[in-house]
């Protein structure tokens, strides 16, 4: 029994290998190279990182990174969870539509999405044009070039990312939970903070990951609707690389923005995840 245990254990291990030397190939090999040349490039030290983390421009980016990330991230949770949790309640049939313009609206380019905000954000564009006919600004409100553009830009384009998580983790809830709640006399309120939430966790933590980890590294929205002045840290890599051919320092950006991701999924991990 023990011999065949080690032939399954031998062979299951064998089954592996071609996915190990292609992580090794196409992950750890280019990761390996990011760190070396971060260290090396123009000379051994770490004055990449040095410049990166104490240079006023620099720190400016990697704060204007991490907090469009986040304010990003909490958008996108607080107008997906309730859209996911509709489209668990509707009939089958309205699922199915709003399903439908959902994955719609991933299927566009993400190029003409971008630009469409760009149009609709404008001084002149629809959105300040309603609000100026309705009373509600007296003067058009700046909306692009700026990080309100960016944040708002990604939240619709992040938005799908949040609802089909959300949508699969509460499917798999029992109704007979709520029922159970309302009957024994607890408020909407009290049911969605005492059984809803605590049990749709997994989703929101992975739906939240999943959008922080896709915002730190987002170029062509924030480079479309931010501008020149709120720069971020993906904008920071290009120019780095492509204008100043300086891949040190753009490696040493690399390897913070794939630092900050391991250390989120880590702490998903360790704190949100059911089989950690």
């Amino acid at each position: 029994m023990n011999a065949a245990a080690t032939s399954g254990t031998f062979r299951e291990a064998r089954a592996a290998w071609p996915a190990i030397a292609f992580l090794f190939v196409f992950f750890a090999l280019p990761v390996g190279a990011l760190m070396l040349r971060s260290v090396t490039d123009p000379q051994w030290g770490l004055q990449n990182f040095s410049d990166l983390l104490a240079t006023g421009t620099y720190a400016r980016v990697l704060f204007n990174t991490f907090l469009v990330a986040a304010v990003v991230t909490l958008m996108s949770l607080l107008i997906g969870y309730p859209l996911a949790w509709l489209l668990v309640m509707l009939p089958a049939r309205w699922q199915q539509v709003l399903l439908a313009i959902l994955l719609m609206s991933m299927w566009t380019s993400l190029l003409a999405r971008t630009y469409a905000w760009l149009v609709l954000l404008q001084k002149t564009g629809v959105i300040n044009r309603i609000l100026l006919s309705v009373g509600v600004i007296d003067a058009p409100l700046p909306l692009v070039n700026n990080l309100t553009g960016v944040v708002i830009g990604m939240t619709y384009i992040m938005l799908p990312f949040v609802v089909l998580p959300l949508r699969a983790t509460l499917a798999t809830l029992d109704p007979a939970l709520m029922h159970a709640g309302a009957v024994c006399g607890a408020s909407p309120w009290r049911l969605f903070r005492s059984v809803l939430l605590p049990l749709s966790l997994p989703g929101i933590g992975a739906a939240g990951l999943m959008v922080f980890v896709m915002s730190l590294g987002y170029y062509v929205t924030p480079a479309l609707l931010g501008g020149t002045g709120n720069m971020m840290l993906a904008e920071l890599i290009a120019q780095t690389v492509q204008s100043f051919l300086n891949w040190g320092l753009g490696a040493a950006a690399a390897l913070v923005l794939l630092c900050a991701t391991l250390a989120l999924y880590a702490l998903h991990m360790r704190y949100l995840d059911e089989d950690a």
